[in-house]
């Protein structure tokens, strides 16, 4: 399983953040964690955000919950492995792109078992693909405090801190991006996205050359993961010094 959800991951958060955006997540009027601090939401709309919005629950949605671990006690031989099989499920409609259907999957899942990594995991991927990055990066988080070895996830916190030093030009988003990708590659040096990401954090920090090893270090893992748009932006300000790339 954790393959598959690699190589969706993979797919779907992208490699580089570095497309500047206008606004972040918890600024924008329509964001789904102020839609839920600024009006009582109805469960069908808690459904769809990640861990229901994290509001207190009602007695509709409470009534719910009941009856779903019920139903679930009777046909699974546990909850972590009914929570499994809702995981499973989500990351198959996440990579159909149906992300309100994944999202309530991943909800149902962590209401299983509170420490299944992927549902954090899941849900990360979904605020990200939704650009909240603030809850993304939070769901991610708390992965990691279940997981904190976890290599891939590590990398994909990282995506986050680029993608938010992208928008906000914030010194700390890097540190943060930098402290993630060490702990990371300390874990494991052949995860390619990694080193992709450490090419984009010193290109960030004008260290070009070593943007230029970490990008080949990452092209001799995995060269379908490359950015090449990002390839272009580092060559405007330094030639390849290996004149791999023309």
């Amino acid at each position: 399983m954790k393959e598959s959800v690699v190589i969706w991951l993979a797919i779907l958060i992208p490699v580089f953040g570095f497309a500047q955006n206008t606004h972040l997540a918890s600024a924008g009027s329509n964001t789904d964690t102020n839609l839920a601090q600024k009006k009582p939401l109805e469960l069908k709309e808690r459904r769809v955000l990640p861990l229901f919005g994290e509001v207190s629950k009602t007695s509709e949605q409470i009534d719910e919950e009941i009856r779903f671990l019920s139903e679930c006690d009777k046909s699974f031989t546990s909850r972590a492995e009914a929570s499994s099989f809702f995981t499973a499920r989500a990351w198959e409609y996440l990579q159909e792109g149906s992300l309100d259907t994944a999202c309530y999957r991943f909800n149902l899942a962590h209401l299983l078992n509170d420490k299944n990594v992927e549902t954090y995991w899941g849900l990360g991927v979904i605020s990200y693909q939704r650009e909240n990055w603030v809850d993304a990066k939070r769901m991610l988080s708390r992965g990691i405090g279940l997981q904190g070895e976890n290599v891939p996830l590590l990398v994909d916190l990282s995506t986050v801190d680029l993608k938010l030093y992208a928008i906000t030009s914030r010194k700390e988003e890097l540190d943060e991006a930098a402290e993630l990708l060490n702990r990371a590659t300390a874990i494991d040096s052949s995860y390619a996205l990694g080193q992709y990401n450490l090419a984009l954090l010193h290109y960030n920090l004008n260290d070009l050359d070593k943007s230029w090893e970490h990008l080949h270090k990452g092209r001799a893992l995995d060269f379908n993961q490359m950015n090449l748009d990002f390839v272009e932006l580092l060559k405007a300000k330094k030639p390849d010094p290996l004149g791999f790339f023309k």
